[in-house]
């Protein structure tokens, strides 16, 4: 009987702790943001996002479940009230979040030595190769700008690019132990939520050649500030040897002041007229874009699939390096016009009955309003799906109110997937005269589809923008 009421006890602990542990491997193994997220009950009850039985999550699992087996045996062997023991039982099934965050804790040592093994690992790899490293680094466009780089560069050379979005420091060492060969060219996207997380990336990278993309009010509840965002980005700069090339997207004014402030010999600036690269002649329509390249004082026509604007910075930024690098004007027009939309990043997606937008993977401001602007060169019926952006800090219910009022000037119907950012984006929408009976809410993906077949008609045009983890309803 014994045996039975602990086998049910660890039954019932194993059931929950199951959505901890993926709200705590989605909050990136970070306990005091899993305990943050616990307490505000932001969950991941979804199916979006699976647990990933990774070999730190198994270990953390195996000490989870003989920390849990002893504190039901401890309170079954020595607790004989039954009543007692019932609430104990339940005491101990309610703190499992506290329970995880003393494993996390327990096996911090142990997690960082085996950090500490592989970083130098990929360290003693890159050092014995004789391999250029490009760093890309930015609040937005990154993955595009890396995706392009990679394929205009691949005219020459052969080139290793960080995976999908890659971009902490252990995804840049598991991309140089298992993807990194015989390249003449490693790209690092390097991604940031707190100082110094660049600087990590750059001492085992030691990057050559950097591009700063967009910079912007990304990441503030771990930021805390702009200032802190900009010398955080400034880090990959701060990294590169006297005679790396740097370039600066100058469209954005935080990437401007950095380059205003750099004393790096070989900085470069684009997107802005009279730089070291921009674009002229910008035509922008559904099915791509077409512009002058000025690159160096030369005239290039260039041709791409790619939506948007923001997507002609970005080539712009990866045509100067590119160009630095050696690659030749003809090549870089054949490799722009051939360059593939990224998938889930203002991805053109057209059927018989609708066209789609997918830019799930996009989570700011700028891209929002690229997408928007794109979303108005369609003729027909416009649908936006948005949980809005989160992670603002402060700013998050100003940002939320204007991605209401953008939509209510591009789109006619709106469906908004996020509680915490509904009524923000609500408000912003019908400030700017959206009909009420055109906004719905839904909770859930099947939700969604339910309202999307009452309101969608041949030719209708549907933008998914932004698409949030699981902990975030």
């Amino acid at each position: 009987m014994l045996y039975l009421c602990i086998c049910i006890c660890e039954i019932i602990f194993a059931i929950l702790s199951y959505f901890y542990l993926k709200t705590y491997q989605l909050d990136g193994y970070k306990v005091k943001v899993f305990l943050k997220d616990v307490f505000n009950f932001s969950l991941s009850f979804g199916t979006k996002n699976k647990l990933k039985f990774t070999k730190r999550l198994i270990r953390l699992i195996v000490l989870l479940f003989i920390l849990s087996t002893a504190l039901f045996s401890l309170n079954m062997i020595f607790v004989y009230n039954a009543f007692v023991r019932t609430l104990n039982g339940f005491v101990i099934i309610l703190i499992c979040p506290l329970v995880i965050a003393l494993c996390h804790y327990l096996l911090l040592p142990i997690e960082n030595l085996i950090c500490l093994y592989y970083v130098k690992k990929a360290k003693r790899k890159l050092a014995k190769l004789d391999v250029v490293k490009i760093g890309i680094t930015g609040s937005y466009g990154k993955t595009s700008t890396k995706n392009i780089l990679c394929h205009i560069l691949e005219k020459e050379y052969k080139v290793c690019p960080s995976p999908k979005n890659y971009n902490t420091k252990m995804g840049i060492v598991k991309t140089i132990l298992e993807k990194l060969d015989d390249h003449d060219i490693l790209i690092a996207e390097m991604g940031a939520r707190q100082k110094g997380d660049i600087k990590e990336i750059c001492d085992i990278v030691k990057p050559d050649h950097a591009i700063l993309t967009t910079i912007g009010a990304q990441h503030l509840e771990t930021f805390k500030n702009m200032a802190t965002i900009e010398n955080t980005k400034y880090e990959l700069i701060d990294s590169l040897s006297k005679d790396g090339y740097a370039v600066f997207n100058g469209d954005s004014k935080f990437t401007k002041k950095l380059y205003d402030r750099s004393l790096h010999e070989n900085k470069f600036l684009t997107n802005v007229e009279n730089s070291f690269a921009y674009s002229e002649n910008v035509e922008v329509d559904s099915n791509g874009c077409k512009f002058t390249l000025v690159i160096d004082g030369k005239r290039l026509q260039l041709q791409t699939r790619l939506l948007g604007e923001c997507n002609i910075d970005n080539i712009v930024s990866a045509c100067a390096l590119a160009y630095l690098l050696g690659i030749s004007l003809d090549d870089i027009k054949s490799a722009v016009r051939t360059i593939e939309p990224v998938k889930n990043r203002l991805e053109l997606i057209k059927n018989n009955f609708c066209t789609v937008l997918d830019d799930s993977y996009n989570s700011n401001i700028v891209g929002f309003r690229q997408a928007l602007d794109v979303l108005s060169k369609f003729k027909g019926i416009k649908i936006v799906i948005t949980p809005g952006i989160v992670e603002l800090g402060a700013s998050q219910s100003q940002v939320n109110f204007e991605i209401g009022t953008l939509i209510a000037d591009s789109a006619d119907y709106l469906i908004i997937m996020n509680d915490v950012n509904k009524n923000y984006i609500l408000s912003g929408a019908i400030s700017h005269n959206m009909k009420r009976d055109h906004i719905f809410f839904a909770s859930s993906r099947k939700m969604q589809k339910e309202i999307l077949q009452r309101i969608m008609v041949k030719d209708c045009v549907i933008l998914f923008e932004n698409d949030l983890p699981d902990n975030y309803k």
